[in-house]
């Protein structure tokens, strides 16, 4: 007759994948909607090792090895270590995303899609202002993602800006379009998709796009609930209009979510390599990539891209003047001049000071660059100077130069003539009025920029790419890991981004 059996003595752990990994599985990250999570890490055995008794050295009991058994089928329970290389791939490789190198705890995965920007849920007088200025245009405002086979490449958002009874027109970024192995190409054996507003996902059909300028029209099946978002004609963008209140707003692919933040329009150069961008300071993310920018007023102001300090915007008169030469001529009209210019109250304080000190009333647009051989650099113009008038309409910004060209270019195109654009210049360096002829020729421009940007291997338009982070790549700034300074007992590591894979914690 046995004794009265002793509790079985501790197993050495024997789980079947290692410490950080049942952290990283313990909570879902936010970017992967459906990674499996698991609450609770059940002791199992290793392989060919049982689990004794003590005294009496008899292999795990029948019960025992049941209760393995049972519990290896929970939904709570960890996947063995084959499996997890599997759900990682399962969850990220579909939607673009890269294998992480290695497995920690504290890792996260950042610049994702998923993540949303806009924190809107106090209540003041400033979010309750966004939300209502969001929900006006919401009918308006869609997701697209553009899929190569059934792997997802790009998301963004996108504005239906013509509603007919069988058909809707989005305009949206190029980017969603742009194959990443070559710039200047669209994306090998494309499909698109559309996320509406009321969450229904609907097949998009790529109609003009135009890689100078980034932008796109996809039309999809037309839905009597949903409306065009109001362009206004009145709305100028220049130094009158600075410092303004702006709304940027998006949608996220995933979830449908809507989504929208606050800023203010900047009258400064744009850091993008696109001189008809404006600047703001509204705060988004990948996710927003070709949503609309809209006023105090509700009024549809630009199209949005994505930058860390402030979302840059192309201004609404440029994107009227494409669209209409993607109705009209099957592409956008571009002249050629080599100037790259930019508005002169947005200059620096240094090239400010240099032109003020010899002309302290100009006001116009400053030469930045002029590109050798050019038919700028022919007909005599220099960097350093300042236009004033163009076929004398004066100017007081570089926006209106671009608008300008473009009708010029409109014009030259329709009656087959030459493209001749009479300026007026002020020289800082002699202080000296001249006149002169700029003979510029109307070419494709997304092929002009793209064999230039083919030399200098410089994307004009960058997006940030999807990566792990890890708690070493976290440092202060005596460039010392966060997470390895911290040797304190119940230390937590707070990543600062939204989209944690885990927290880094020490027991």
């Amino acid at each position: 007759m046995r004794g009265a059996q002793l509790p079985a003595a501790p197993c050495r752990r024997a789980s079947a994948i290692p410490l950080e990994q049942e952290r990283l599985l313990q909570s879902a990250p936010a970017a992967i909607p459906d990674f499996p999570s698991t609450s609770v890490v059940q002791e199992m055995p290793r392989k060919n090792q049982e689990c004794t008794r003590m005294g009496g050295g008899a292999s795990t009991s029948k019960k025992r090895k049941a209760s393995l058994q049972s519990n290896s089928n929970r939904e709570d329970s960890p996947p063995p270590r084959d499996d997890l290389s599997r759900i990682l791939r399962k969850s990220l490789l579909p939607r673009g995303y890269p294998m992480p190198s290695k497995i920690t705890g504290g890792m996260r995965l950042v610049n994702t899609f998923e993540l949303c920007f806009g924190n809107l849920d106090g209540y003041s007088e400033e979010h309750t202002s966004i939300k209502l200025l969001a929900l006006s245009l919401c009918q308006s405002i869609v997701s697209l993602a553009a899929f190569k086979g059934q792997d997802r490449r790009f998301t963004c958002t996108g504005t239906i800006i013509q509603h007919t009874a069988s058909s809707m027109s989005i305009l949206t970024s190029a980017s969603l379009i742009r194959s990443s192995e070559d710039e200047s190409k669209i994306l090998d054996k494309l499909e698109i998709k559309v996320r509406l507003p009321n969450g229904k996902l609907v097949v998009g059909k790529l109609w003009k796009y135009d890689f100078y300028y980034n932008i796109a029209v996809v039309n999809t099946k037309a839905f009597p609930e949903f409306h065009a978002a109001c362009f206004h004609n009145e709305v100028p963008a220049n130094v009158k209009f600075s410092q303004s209140k702006l709304v940027a707003i998006g949608r996220v692919f995933e979830s449908g979510e809507l989504m929208a933040t606050g800023g203010t329009l900047l009258y400064k150069t744009c850091k993008f390599d696109c001189q008809q961008l404006m600047a703001s300071t509204c705060k988004t993310t990948k996710a927003g990539i070709g949503g609309p920018i809209i006023d105090a007023d509700g009024k549809f102001i630009g199209m949005s891209f994505y930058y860390k300090d402030g979302a840059p915007f192309l201004p609404i008169t440029i994107l009227q003047k494409c669209l209409k030469h993607f109705n009209e001529f099957g592409r956008v009209l571009q002249p050629w001049h080599g100037l790259r210019i930019g508005s002169l109250q947005a200059e620096k304080l240094r090239v400010r000071e240099e032109v003020h000190d010899i002309l302290p009333h100009a006001h116009g647009i400053y030469v930045q660059k002029v590109v050798s051989g050019s038919p700028s650099a022919d007909s005599g113009i220099k960097a350093g100077d300042v236009i004033t008038k163009l076929d004398d309409f004066a100017l007081s910004n570089a926006q209106e130069f671009h608008e300008l060209i473009l009708d010029k270019a409109e014009s030259a195109f329709r009656h087959g003539e030459g493209m001749h654009l009479t300026v007026s210049f002020l020289r800082p360096s002699s202080g000296s009025e001249f006149c002169a002829t700029i003979s510029a020729e109307v070419i494709d421009m997304s092929e002009q920029n793209m064999s230039s940007q083919n030399k200098s291997k410089q994307n004009r338009w960058p997006v940030p790419k999807t990566k792990w982070l890890y708690p070493d790549d976290e440092r202060d700034a005596d460039m010392m890991p966060l997470v390895r300074k911290c040797r304190r007992p119940g230390y937590v590591y707070e990543a600062p981004l939204m989209t944690d894979v885990s927290r880094y914690t020490r027991v």
